[in-house]
């Protein structure tokens, strides 16, 4: 009963510690809210067709205008404008008639009759990073097509000897096909896993941001009860009531997150919410009793903000969804199984993006637990060796 008490006595203090801090409220409301809407405001267009450009042929020569007309033919981006230079063409930008600009030199026929590598300059508006992703993709294409048509006229450059050897070597055929992405769209392929990274960053971000209050305070929650053993100086109590603070609070946001955003920006949603329930109990839990466990690092309120806000692109690197796991060298698969971001992402993305049932992720909810048990036990030694009570 003693600890119960105090867990309880625990809760109600950290309860009352964050709602009378405004930073934490403002990291709280502002990285969960305005950071998931955001994100998906951003690539909220998802698969974008026939993008506007205008186009700026220095060139003027029978192979650009044929390059042209294959970048006119592509599904990504749509030839709206011929312009004689750039500041023209800056002007279309400017008013909103074109979301790029593509500009061939005065050169470009010269060097590919030369068997030299072809330039050509992209500008995009920065609307949104798809528009940059379209025309990119859009010329690309563009290009390796007219590469087949002029390739076979460069055959005069290379060594006559080595010309029977390339004319019988077959192409290889390269197809992609998406398991999880029929559409190839960013956000279907991006968000979800982003959106699991903000749950951790945010919560990261508070508890270190409480421990670091705390630490320049030199204070701990004085509890109510004594207790012996290692009940005793509140460790157990600490822990558990801070942590389920933090996971009810983040239970929360999890249904804006990933049960509210998902059905407005129509993003996949396969999960059921029973399952995406017993993903998330570990994953939030594991997160809370790693933040407690890093507590001794979090020397004041502020310094571990500036760290925690720029592991975004590396926790999704780490959960395998953009690299396969399977490739990375060892260090950076124990780092994978280290932090819970990347293991959950990784659940999460094949439960609610490719519809896998609990067994298929038996492996990564196990290794949640897993976090859960390891870091509850560090968390619990570091208050335990501080003194509490």
């Amino acid at each position: 009963m003693k600890l119960v008490g105090n867990i309880l006595w625990v809760m109600a203090y950290e309860l009352r510690s964050i709602l009378r801090s405004l930073p934490v409220l403002l990291v709280m409301g502002g990285g969960v809210f305005l950071y998931g809407l955001l994100y998906n405001y951003m690539y909220s267009p998802n698969v974008l067709r026939d993008v506007p450009v205008v186009v700026v042929d220095q060139s003027r020569t029978s192979l650009s205008r044929h390059y042209l007309r294959l970048l006119d033919a592509t599904p990504q981006v749509s030839v709206h404008q011929h312009s004689a230079d750039m500041y023209e063409a800056l002007q279309y930008m400017k008013r909103g008639d074109v979301y790029g600009i593509l500009y061939l030199p005065a050169d470009f026929d010269e060097r590919v009759g030369r068997g030299e590598e072809a330039v050509f300059l992209t500008h995009n508006t920065t609307m949104t990073f798809l528009y940059d992703a379209a025309l990119q993709e859009a010329s690309s294409s563009a290009l390796l097509a007219l590469n087949d048509v002029v390739r076979p006229r460069q055959l005069v450059f290379l060594n006559p000897n080595a010309v029977p050897s390339i004319v019988a070597t077959r192409g290889m055929g390269v197809q992609g096909v998406a398991m999880f992405n029929s559409l190839g769209g960013y956000a279907d392929y991006l968000i979800p896993g982003v959106l699991m990274v903000i749950l951790f960053q945010t919560l990261l971000m508070v508890i270190s941001m409480r421990c670091g209050r705390e630490a320049e305070l030199q204070m701990r929650p004085l509890l109510p009860f004594e207790n012996s053993g290692l009940w005793g100086r509140g460790s157990v109590a600490i822990v558990v009531g801070k942590a389920l603070v933090y996971v009810g609070l983040y239970s929360l946001f999890s249904v804006f997150l990933l049960g509210l955003l998902p059905l407005v920006f129509d993003l996949p949603h396969l999960a059921d919410a029973w399952l995406l329930v017993q993903i998330l109990i570990p994953y939030l839990l594991g997160t809370a009793f790693f933040g407690l466990a890093c507590s001794p690092f979090f020397k004041d309120s502020d310094s571990p903000l500036l760290l925690i806000a720029f592991f975004s692109v590396g926790l999704l690197f780490l959960s395998g969804i953009s690299y396969p796991l399977e490739l990375m060298p060892w260090p950076w698969r124990v780092l994978h199984c280290l932090l819970p971001a990347p293991v959950g992402v990784l659940a999460f993305v094949k439960a609610n993006s490719m519809g896998a049932s609990l067994v298929d992720i038996q492996g990564e909810w196990l290794l949640l637990w897993l976090q859960c048990v390891v870091y509850f036990c560090l968390a619990c030694l570091f208050y335990k060796k501080t003194g509490c009570n």
